[in-house]
């Protein structure tokens, strides 16, 4: 159970309002990377073939991720927050790209797409972005997390302070899986961007079979996902942070072909961006891909938490850039329409008091 208190919230959000009063104030920010012990690396790649673009992404890395993998099972998590907006979902291209850099590595005999749905049911979303056909094609599993069994972790919400349990996704808890965030550049309504940790974490909360929104819903039942937005952007980026430590991907490839810019994750505009990030380092991805998306970093809450509590490497002088360079590739995103409520949670609870 994460203990989560009045005090330690408090503490973090006045952090943040702190870390929001400097100038870039991670950009020189160095971290100790608990995930592996080695310096951060970022690829990036840019062209007008998606798969080919994850496939180079990936290649040098490919010692390093057939020994981590080992002999556990590869769960490829897309973003699919919405079953029938192509925009906002990962592409077949991408997991096709993926799937034949596993095939290089022979690492593709035990592996899964998964996910569970925001909106409505998963395989649903599956057939109308062509995953089956990838199905067809490699021996790879279609898998709705919705089906696989569930554990109980709390999340804070910021309207009573008080810890709210939520079911989240056995299969992406599981210490024998090597779990790929397969994400999109997007920006987003609360957490400003969404990128490879945030594709994981809001997937990983499950729903019951039947849910979904509008008049298809079934009669009784409900989603854990909304509980994880903690009724607010404190609460949001904080719960982030917080379940980032058991909930992120060993390896993120986040696909910038045609990101989604303006009022995402589901009603944004198209970016023609053609570029992709992969790291071993979840972080430092995640890093790389808000400056290539020209967004202030010093504005992503969650991001900025991690970083301060050393979950990775969020310094751009810390992270040595394989293939493409930054700042041939960098292309401002339009954010959404409520930007500047999204920016509360760089002024403390503390601070709005005053």
């Amino acid at each position: 159970m994460n203990t989560i208190n009045r005090r330690n919230f408090l503490k973090t959000s006045l952090m943040g309002g702190v870390a929001a009063s400097f100038v870039g104030p991670l950009n020189n920010f160095t971290s100790v990377n608990k995930q592996e012990q080695i310096p951060a690396s970022v690829a990036i790649t840019s062209g007008d073939n998606r798969a080919d673009l994850a496939f180079r992404a990936l290649q040098p890395y490919s010692k390093r991720i057939r020994q981590a993998i080992g002999n556990r099972r590869v769960v490829l998590k897309p973003n699919n927050v919405s079953i029938d907006v192509p925009l906002c979902a990962t592409h077949a291209d991408t997991l096709e790209g993926i799937l034949e850099f596993l095939k290089s590595i022979r690492k593709l005999d035990n592996v899964i797409i998964a996910e569970s749905a925001a909106n409505g049911p998963t395989f649903d979303g599956f057939s109308n972005y062509g995953y089956y056909r990838l199905a067809n094609k490699y021996p790879v599993k279609l898998v709705d997390l919705d089906q696989e069994g569930s554990e109980i972790l709390y999340v804070f919400d910021e309207k009573d302070f008080k810890p709210h349990p939520v079911r989240f996704s056995r299969v992406l808890l599981s210490p024998d899986s090597y779990i790929i965030s397969v994400a999109r550049m997007k920006t987003h309504d609360r957490t400003i961007v969404t990128l490879s940790l945030k594709n994981i974490v809001f997937g990983a909360p499950v729903k019951d079979p039947g849910f979904a929104f509008g008049r298809n819903r079934k009669e009784g039942t409900r989603s854990d996902k909304s509980i994880v937005h903690g009724s607010g952007y404190r609460g949001i980026n904080y719960n982030l942070y917080d379940l980032s430590s058991r909930l992120h991907p060993h390896l993120a490839v986040i696909d910038g072909f045609e990101g989604m810019e303006g009022n995402g994750p589901n009603n944004g505009t198209p970016v023609d961006h053609r570029v992709c990030v992969v790291s071993t380092d979840w972080l430092a991805a995640d890093r790389v891909a808000v400056e290539l998306m020209g967004v202030d970093f010093a504005k992503i809450g969650y991001l900025n938490y991690c970083a301060q509590s050393g979950l990775g490497t969020a310094d751009l002088n810390k992270i040595e850039i394989v293939g493409e360079s930054i700042s041939n590739h960098i292309k401002p995103y339009k954010l959404n329409d409520n930007i500047e409520k999204q920016l509360i949670w760089m002024k403390s609870a503390l601070q709005e008091k005053i």
